[in-house]
């Protein structure tokens, strides 16, 4: 995966929560996951396709989600409600398309976001797409965003013939 992508995501999601929620975020080092089961309860989660494709989960201790998510509304909500769920979607749709707006030439479109709220919960992946993990930390508590995108092969020969158009 190129680490630009990586980049884009960092810089999203310490922006999403800076500016959203005056919260900032400490990022921990990347990491190639093994395991298809997130880290945590709260898993929002977005499909990427086009030039990019694969999938983006933000994935939140229960505890965390609540106080995020309270922070977001103004105001508490019941975890697996539809609003708090609506509100998990949310975050992830400003993240990944906050990202998707710093892929220089690329096309790509992003899914409604899905939500899944449950102990142990697994999310199938490509197995040939590498997942990277991103550990983050606020004031509210640990949360995890977990990346496993590739750009298409078309993507890679329009972008090498640009490149190469370029220094001609």
């Amino acid at each position: 995966m190129d680490p630009g992508y990586i980049k884009a995501f960092v810089s999203s999601i310490q922006n999403v929560f800076t500016t959203m929620f005056q919260l900032q975020v400490s990022i921990g080092a990347p990491y190639v996951k093994g395991d298809p089961s997130p880290k945590y309860d709260v898993s929002g989660i977005i499909g990427m396709s086009g030039d990019v494709s694969g999938s983006v989960v933000l994935s939140f201790p229960t505890d965390t989600a609540g106080g995020i998510v309270a922070l977001f509304t103004g105001t508490k909500l019941e975890v697996g409600t539809a609003d708090f769920a609506d509100a998990i979607g949310e975050l992830v749709n400003m993240v990944s398309g906050g990202a998707k707006a710093q892929f220089k030439d690329k096309r790509v479109s992003i899914s409604c976001p899905s939500v899944v709220i449950g102990v142990g919960h697994i999310l199938a992946r490509q197995s040939d797409v590498p997942c990277i993990v991103i550990p983050c930390t606020t004031d509210c508590g640990e949360f995890s965003l977990e990346i496993a995108i590739r750009e298409n092969a078309a993507a890679v020969k329009v972008g090498a013939s640009a490149a190469v158009a370029r220094t001609a």
